[in-house]
């Protein structure tokens, strides 16, 4: 909807990001804002946002079902939800899919233990989200886990529908570092010194340990 306030924190990106995303200003109600790591920029959006719900959501993302902003917001209208998440989704290839396959199994799996939401469609509660904090801005990796984990299983919902993305991820790292680091997480969620330390998830490609 061209009244919905979008906010697209950018950190000095040099492939044109500020400029593309100017361009749609006469169909959105769109802004740049400044970016950095991604805890902070997510931050940033929602200290300016006056909403009741705030949806994140990261760059590489599309809807799979137009619909699905819409039902969210009505799920946690109806239900009194803090947090909606979705399926993910890609169709880059039959491995990538399986592993997104497998997140979307834990997504579900989550409502048993505790909460399981990524940034890449993840919709908070205003009010709620600055009670836990926001994002917790020392923790590099995994930090939308980590908040996710701290809503009540009676608050959270997996919403069908899915967004797609990419496997941009995969490219970077491998399968199998992902796989692993992600597997340390999910066994990790009760350590607060694991998520601080520096798991090179951002580090360039010919730093990155060697599967």
């Amino acid at each position: 909807m061209s009244s919905t306030r979008v906010l697209v924190a950018d950190a000095n990106s040099t492939d044109g990001t500020s400029e593309i995303v100017r361009s749609f200003s006469d169909r959105l109600k769109v802004n740049v804002i400044r970016g950095g790591m991604p805890s902070v920029g997510r931050n940033q959006g929602a200290a300016q946002a006056d909403t009741p719900y705030v949806l994140f959501i990261d760059a590489d993302i599309e809807l799979a079902d137009r619909s699905l902003v819409r039902r969210c917001i009505e799920r946690a209208q109806r239900k009194q939800l803090h947090c909606v998440t979705t399926n993910i989704l890609c169709n880059d290839g039959w491995l990538d899919r399986a592993f997104y396959a497998v997140s979307d199994v834990f997504q579900y799996l989550s409502y048993l233990h505790r909460p399981y939401a990524t940034g890449m469609f993840m919709m908070f509660d205003r009010k709620k989200f600055w009670e836990l904090g926001g994002f917790h801005e020392q923790i590099h990796f995994a930090e939308d886990y980590r908040l996710s984990q701290q809503v009540s299983r009676r608050r959270f919902a997996v919403v069908r529908g899915g967004v797609f993305t990419t496997n941009r991820r995969f490219k970077k790292m491998g399968h199998w570092n992902v796989g692993w680091l992600f597997l340390k997480t999910a066994l990790n969620y009760w350590n607060e010194k694991y998520f601080l330390r520096d798991h090179k998830y951002w580090a360039e490609p010919d730093r990155l340990p060697r599967a």
